[in-house]
């Protein structure tokens, strides 16, 4: 069976509380590791005009500066 950490949208514009659960999510992905399981990051990004949120290439559309990032695999 193929396994792999999937972490949603832990951006700017989307975590307004994120910061409760921060702490859970890094352990997860420190869990994740341990085992050799792929941590995989998807990233929300509104193409719709006029929006005013996850706009491409914007710090909204950036995943939290105290995730913690251990891969390459970011969509």
């Amino acid at each position: 069976m193929n396994k792999a950490l999937i972490v949603i949208d832990i951006q700017n514009d989307i975590t307004k509380n994120y910061k409760e659960i921060i702490d859970n999510i890094n352990s997860a992905i420190d869990w994740a590791v341990a085992h050799e399981i792929p941590v995989v990051y998807i990233r929300h990004e509104n193409l719709s005009q006029g929006t005013r949120t996850f706009k491409p290439n914007t710090r909204g559309s950036e995943l939290a500066c105290d995730l913690k990032i251990v891969s390459d695999c970011i969509f």
